[in-house]
């Protein structure tokens, strides 16, 4: 069976539960990470040296780095559906994938970190402002975007882009700030609320 290590609160390892919803895969989860087994165990360390959730173990087979594993289970267990060998069509759900673990992932950081986690070395009204700010630059990227397929991030159909993506919707809407309307991004994550892996996994299972 599948085993995955990494606490379940964890964005990151939240896309490789919800992945797995998808695709029905049974798994065996071990909570690792801040307030649980730490990373840096010696046991952790040999699996991943960066230290970080999650990690995999399928058979003999490592792996870390949360868009490769999604990419390797949809790839190893019929998922074909959501991740297409079509190299145009592929390309575009990496592309989306790829803007959420960057330009997205980096621009809600100060704000997050801020108003949620309240870590008091994110307090500069300032650089929260800036933060929250570029947040919304994003997040109108994605609703143009959304405005254009009419559906999901990387077309009319549900791809493996959409993982990464909606939780980061999530993100932004359960994050205490000032948000600009976005119209198309709220019918997107009502959409994705009629996936029961998205209840699960992509709200933590919250109402």
């Amino acid at each position: 069976m599948l085993r995955i290590l990494g606490k379940a609160s964890s964005i990151n390892v939240r896309k490789v539960l919800w992945t797995c919803a998808e695709l029905q895969l049974p798994f065996a989860r071990e909570d690792w990470g801040s307030g649980f087994r730490s990373t840096a165990e010696e046991a952790f360390l040999a699996l991943n040296p960066n230290a970080m959730v999650p990690v995999i173990q399928d058979g003999d087979f490592v792996l870390w780095e949360s868009n490769s594993i999604i990419r390797y289970l949809v790839s190893q267990y019929g998922g074909q559906q959501m991740y297409p060998a079509e190299p145009k069509a592929r390309a575009r759900v990496d592309q989306w994938m790829d803007w959420q673990a960057t330009d997205l992932n980096g621009a809600w950081s100060y704000a997050f970190v801020s108003l949620v986690r309240k870590a008091p070395t994110h307090q500069d009204p300032e650089a929260l402002a800036a933060g929250c700010r570029n947040w919304a630059r994003n997040m109108t990227i994605l609703e143009r975007q959304l405005e254009r397929t009419g559906a999901y991030v990387s077309g009319a159909d549900f791809s493996l882009a959409d993982i990464p993506i909606g939780l980061s919707v999530n993100r932004w809407l359960q994050t205490p700030l000032e948000r600009p309307a976005l119209p198309a991004v709220e019918a997107y994550y009502d959409r994705l609320n009629e996936r029961e892996g998205y209840r699960l996994h992509g709200r933590n299972g919250l109402p």
